[in-house]
C-alpha cells in the first residue's frame, strides 16, 4: 500500500509531477495492500497457463497445412483429448501447489525488498533487471536440471515431465509437484539478488512462463521474436531434449545455450544438426544431379 493518500502528496514527496504510468499505478494501488498486489501473480499465471498454449492449438486447427513445415516432430500429433488432459493435470497442480505456494511465499518476497512504492522503475531498469533474472535462473536451472537427470532424480521426480517426448505448450508446467517446488528456487534467486519493483516481478514471472510455453510448443516458427535474442535456445533446442527422453544428457539449459556449450552438454544436439544438414545437402545435390541428367536426356532426344 502506498504511503500517500493523494496524488498531490506523492508529487510533493517526490518533488516532481507523476508520469502517466505512475498516475495509473497510484490510482490502482493506493488503497490495495502489498500482499493483495503480490497475489496478482496467481491470476497472471492462471491466464498464461490457460490462454497462451491455445495460440498453437488455434494455428494447428485452422492453419495446419501452413504451419506443418515448422513442426519439429511432424510424425507426432497429440489428440485434442490428450492435450486437454494435460491441461487438466496442469490446473490440478496449479490449484493444489502453485497457487497455495504463491499465497504463503509473500513474507520472503517482502524480506528481499520487492517494493510497490513510487517512483516506478525506468524502462531500462526493468529490462536490465529482467536480463539479470533470466541469466541467473538459466544458470541455476541448468544444474538442477542435470541433477534431475541422474537415475534417482529422473525415476522419482523428472520422469513425469518427460511423459511428453514431443512436447506441446500445455506441457511446459506439467511436472511432479516436487519438481515445481525445486524449480521455484532459480526463479526466486534473481529477484532476491537484484530486487526491484512489483511490476518488474510480475513481468519476470509472466515472461518466464511464456518462454517455457514457447520452448515446449513443438513448433520452430521463423517469425518468433525470441530468435533475435543472442544465445537463445528456443523450441527446436529444447524439443531435442524431450525427443531423446530419459537418457538425454544434452540441452539442459532452460533459456540460453551457453551453459550447454561451456560444459559440453550440447554435443548430441549439434551432431544431430550436422547429420541432418548433410542429409539435406545430399538430397539437394541428388535432386540437382537428377535434374541435370534429365535435361541432358531431353537434349539427346531432340538431337535424335
Amino acid at each position: 500500500m502506498l504511503s500517500y493518500t493523494t496524488i498531490q502528496e506523492a508529487e510533493t514527496a517526490m518533488g516532481r509531477s507523476l508520469t502517466a504510468a505512475e498516475t495509473l499505478w497510484f490510482n490502482y494501488s493506493a488503497t490495495k495492500s502489498d500482499y493483495f498486489l503480490y497475489c496478482h501473480n496467481i491470476l497472471f499465471l492462471f491466464l498464461i497457463f490457460s490462454i497462451f498454449p491455445y495460440y498453437y492449438l488455434f494455428l494447428e486447427f485452422f492453419f495446419y497445412n501452413s504451419i506443418k513445415p515448422y513442426k519439429i516432430q511432424p510424425k507426432v500429433k497429440l489428440s485434442l483429448f490428450d492435450t486437454l488432459r494435460c491441461y487438466k493435470s496442469v490446473m490440478r497442480m496449479f490449484f493444489f501447489i502453485v497457487g497455495p505456494l504463491q499465497l504463503v511465499s509473500y513474507p520472503s518476497v517482502k524480506m528481499i525488498g520487492i517494493r510497490t512504492s513510487l517512483p516506478l522503475p525506468s524502462l531500462w531498469e526493468i529490462i536490465a533487471q529482467l536480463g539479470v533474472y533470466f541469466i541467473i535462473e538459466d544458470y541455476t536451472n541448468y544444474w538442477i536440471h542435470r541433477f534431475l537427470h541422474c537415475k534417482w532424480g529422473y525415476e522419482k521426480i523428472h520422469k513425469v515431465h518427460h511423459e511428453y517426448t514431443a512436447p506441446v505448450g500445455f506441457a511446459a508446467p506439467y511436472a511432479h509437484w516436487v519438481e515445481i517446488l525445486i524449480l521455484g528456487i532459480p526463479s526466486f534467486l534473481g529477484p532476491a539478488i537484484a530486487p526491484g519493483h512489483m511490476i518488474t516481478f510480475w513481468l519476470w514471472i509472466g515472461l518466464r512462463q511464456i518462454e517455457a510455453i514457447e520452448t515446449h510448443s513443438g513448433y520452430d516458427f521463423p517469425w518468433t521474436p525470441t530468435k533475435y535474442i543472442p544465445f537463445y535456445g528456443g523450441a527446436d533446442y529444447h524439443d531435442y531434449h524431450h525427443y531423446v527422453g530419459g537418457q538425454s544428457q544434452s540441452n539442459f539449459a532452460s533459456v540460453f545455450t551457453y551453459c550447454d556449450y561451456i560444459y559440453g552438454t550440447d554435443k548430441g544436439f549439434r551432431y544431430q544438426k550436422k547429420v541432418l544438414r548433410q542429409l539435406r545437402e545430399g538430397l539437394i545435390n541428388n535432386q540437382e544431379e537428377n535434374r541435370v541428367l534429365h535435361n541432358i536426356s531431353a537434349q539427346d532426344d531432340k538431337l535424335d
